[in-house]
């Protein structure tokens, strides 16, 4: 049995998949924070030198700042929370020999990358967007309807599902727009 304090474990694909969830996850929050300053000429600027402590970024414009796609990325973004917190608690649950949770984690796990990815995309506006939030919004349907089967047990389902709900709307209406 594998404690917490054990570190010199091997990673299990499920962490691993969590840590590139989230590092997915952080990598689009850095593009957001860099969308809008694709028109400044930075060519002729020496970074190196400047001391940006100073500067008053509120004369800066950042109203579109990841505004296009938002909905999308909170909802997607907030599957990703939500499927976290639902896979730690399907293995307490099969820790504690509860075996009908591993369709729930196995539809869980496709669902958090797959909602990563739609981050990404969203984030830089990428032109295959459309086509991912496609698929995206079946495998939130799979989880979706996989949670529902476990939702007034567990409300960690059910917030799970709400969430898989919430992001499937949103990518019905990017696929409508």
């Amino acid at each position: 049995m594998q404690t917490n304090e054990d570190v010199s474990a091997p990673l299990s694909r499920r962490t691993a998949l969590g840590f590139a969830a989230a590092a997915l996850t952080m990598g689009a929050t850095r593009a957001l924070a860099a969308d809008g300053h694709e028109g400044m000429d930075h060519s002729q600027m020496d970074h190196s030198t400047m001391d940006h402590s100073k500067m008053d970024h509120s004369a800066m414009d950042h109203s579109m700042h990841g505004t296009k796609h938002k909905a999308v990325i909170d909802t997607a973004s907030a599957c990703i929370a939500k499927g976290e917190v639902c896979i730690a608690h399907c293995i307490d649950l099969m820790k504690g020999g509860d075996t009908a949770m591993a369709d729930c984690m196995k539809t869980v796990s496709a669902m958090m990358p797959m909602c990563a990815a739609l981050v990404r995309l969203a984030a830089l506006d990428y032109k295959r967007l459309k086509e991912l939030a496609a698929v995206c919004k079946d495998v939130c349907a799979d989880c979706e309807a996989e949670c529902k089967k476990h939702a007034d047990k567990h409300a960690v389902c059910k917030a799970c599902m709400d969430s898989c709900t919430a992001c499937i709307k949103e990518c019905k209406a990017l696929l409508d727009a």
